[in-house]
């Protein structure tokens, strides 16, 4: 069963809205980067995702490989999706940036992003 959700980051720059299941699987990631931010990996297709507000408020940030595009508010600072590289047709939400009353009922599972190589083949 699928519901539309909507989002965005804390000053309200940038705002979407997706297409996602009722009892998603959150992925929790001990990357550098996701471990730092609390960011919970809400996966979404491209097909499945709006961005409707702040396409010119988006700054973006890469390391390591620079496959993966880390979006951030240049106003707040807050990442609220971005482009993974672990699922290229997707964008990867920050469950914590949907707005509130969603009433999804999703599960979490743990992602070895600090060893990203042997992990993916377990996505």
């Amino acid at each position: 069963m699928a519901s539309t959700v909507h989002g965005g980051c804390h000053c309200g720059a940038v705002r979407f809205e997706a297409n996602v299941e009722t009892s998603p699987e959150l992925l929790d990631c001990n990357c550098s980067i996701c471990a730092r931010t609390g960011f919970l990996h809400l996966i979404v297709p491209h097909q499945n995702f709006t961005l409707l507000d702040g396409e010119g408020v988006l700054t973006s940030y890469k390391f390591g490989s620079g496959q993966a595009d880390h979006l951030f508010c240049k106003h707040c600072g807050v990442k609220s999706f971005y482009q993974p590289r672990s699922h290229p047709e997707s964008w990867s939400v920050n469950y914590s940036c949907l707005d509130t009353g969603h009433g999804l009922k999703p599960t979490t599972r743990e992602f070895d992003g600090r060893n990203w190589e042997a992990a993916k083949t377990r996505l």
